[in-house]
């Protein structure tokens, strides 16, 4: 009996991850100083769309 070898970025994921590295938003260095305010707003608007997520639970609430 042979088993091929999985390959993890063949579902598609490969595909993905590419297209997330060429967004202009992409962060590409991380030796540049990221910008604290910016990174802070961006961050506060995501929280806010996976809090209006019907599967978003918090564990303290629970």
């Amino acid at each position: 009996m042979h088993f091929r070898p999985i390959d993890p970025l063949g579902d598609g994921l490969g595909d993905e991850i590419a297209a997330e590295r060429n967004e202009p938003e992409a962060i590409r260095d991380l030796a540049e100083p990221l910008d604290a305010d910016m990174l802070q707003r961006r961050w506060s608007v995501l929280l806010e769309e996976v809090k209006s997520d019907p599967e978003w639970f918090e564990f303290a609430n629970d």
